[in-house]
């Protein structure tokens, strides 16, 4: 039923094809189309579905069924299309119907994102620093807090608010003697000198005891609710109870409660340990993407821009599904944040640029390195998703294609060649940054020479950070 009639390269790894679907196959497709929609057209002296398929083309017009045609042959014509041709399609297609007619059927316009041939001109040896990880006794004792404050009791006591005290209170807020929205609570908790009210409402609580009562003078912030902003407002407040916090003895009993240790100083000594693993794991990691980022500038691309718009949204999926994890919808969540979907993809779309970025470096140094995949190794790789998520080997196979397994491992392979050689340091400057600061290079011939240990044969490194 379909054939390309056209195929013509354009820029940025995109490829234009056009694509006619012959006149039989669209004729079934609109008597379809027809069949499927005439119970929701309505014609004067027909019972509702009952008109003929010429009388409503008659009324609303020979094309009135096209639309639906077109939507029901179009994806696999594309698919067919892109099959032939033996393209690697990377993106969403921008489509554009050329013709539509009884005599012709339909032609249409694609132009394919096509995934891009990289190369890079050096992958061994690359340098990125890497951070020194030390533990001191003040980190420590951060990783100690939360187990205090989580043991800090609040007690009643029967003395006057001082700050740090929470008070719980009764308020009620009036603008010129009319009470204004949101200006009320009952048994509120309120930590005094924690700022979390109005400026001046906790102050003027200090020295207040149970049972108390007392009218607050406030006046709002400019930058307040426009409403309320600037305003003089009374809030009568009663004060229900004053509580102290009582923080607990740090000491072998306290590490007894909160730990598996017998001793104070064995829990900070675990603590210490748990945080320089943490450290180092992301001194690491900071080193891996460093090193990336290096891999990347020495990268020749033309990336087109739905393959990251494709990656923009898988970020996009991974987000909403951490959320919904967690019981809040995405929408929750970005009103939370003060966002739309527009920035919420704009903040996401560097780190999918990268994604990206370091997906073509790593495929060009597989094919450089003529990295191949075993089948030991794609069995090895099902059972070890197949154990991660607690299903079955075959469930894997049914819900990853095997060519994206392989993809991922070839590029797993890669890294490992890619970091295996990679080494500490300052990473030489490329010839593009030395032409960028002439003026500093000239005064500090030392750094000249010490931060040009190899020169790079790709001057790529400030044309990827413009990319992004």
């Amino acid at each position: 039923h379909m054939k390309v009639t056209n195929v013509e390269k354009k820029e940025k790894s995109i490829v234009a094809l056009t694509v006619q679907v012959d006149a039989e196959a669209f004729e079934a497709a609109v008597q379809a189309a027809y069949l499927k929609n005439r119970g929701k057209l309505s014609v004067p002296g027909f019972r509702r579905g009952k008109a003929p398929r010429k009388i409503l083309e008659g009324m609303y017009g020979t094309g009135v069924f096209y639309d639906d045609a077109i939507n029901a042959l179009y994806p696999d014509a594309y698919d067919a299309a892109v099959k032939e041709q033996g393209l690697d399609d990377v993106g969403y297609p921008q489509v554009e119907v050329l013709e539509a007619s009884k005599e012709n059927g339909f032609t249409f316009q694609a132009l394919v994102s096509v995934r891009p041939e990289a190369t890079v001109s050096q992958y061994k040896e690359l340098m990125a620093p890497k951070a020194e990880v030390t533990v001191t006794d003040e980190d420590i004792e951060g990783e100690l807090k939360p187990f205090i404050d989580r043991a800090t009791r609040l007690v009643s006591v029967d003395r006057p608010l001082a700050n740090g005290d929470t008070a719980v209170i009764d308020f009620e807020g009036f603008d010129n003697g009319t009470p204004f929205e949101g200006g009320k609570g009952q048994d509120y908790s309120l930590e005094l000198g924690s700022g979390s009210f109005v400026p001046g409402f906790e102050e003027q609580l200090v020295g207040l005891k149970t049972g108390d009562e007392k009218d607050l003078d406030i006046t709002f912030p400019e930058d307040y609710v426009p409403e309320l902003a600037g305003k003089p407002v009374v809030f009568k407040v009663k004060v229900k109870e004053v509580k102290e916090s009582q923080v607990p003895e740090v000491d072998d009993e306290f590490a007894k409660d909160v730990s598996e240790f017998e001793t104070l100083a064995e829990f900070k000594a675990d603590l210490g340990e748990k945080l320089k693993k943490r450290r180092e794991l992301q001194a690491e990691q900071d080193f891996q993407n460093g090193v990336m980022e290096q891999l990347v500038a020495h990268m020749e691309c033309e990336i087109p821009d739905a393959m990251v718009r494709v990656q923009t949204d898988r970020l996009m999926e991974d987000y909403a599904m951490r959320m919904r994890s967690q019981g809040l919808s995405m929408e929750d969540y970005m009103q939370v944040m003060g966002m739309n979907e527009q920035v919420m993809r704009a903040s996401v779309q560097p780190s999918a640029l990268k994604q990206v970025q370091a997906e073509l470096a790593l495929e060009a140094v597989a094919k450089m390195e003529n990295i191949e995949v075993s089948q030991e190794e794609l069995d090895a790789e099902v059972q070890r998703l197949a154990e991660a998520y607690h299903i079955e080997a075959d469930q894997v196979k049914a819900a990853v294609a095997e060519a994206d397994l392989i993809r991922d491992l070839r590029l797993k392979k890669a890294n490992d060649i890619v970091m295996s050689s990679a080494k500490v340091g300052e990473p030489p400057a490329t010839e593009e940054a030395e032409k960028a600061e002439p003026e500093k290079e000239e005064k500090k011939p030392v750094r000249k020479r010490t931060t040009r240990k190899k020169k790079t044969e790709e001057p790529a490194a400030e044309e990827a950070k413009t990319e992004e």
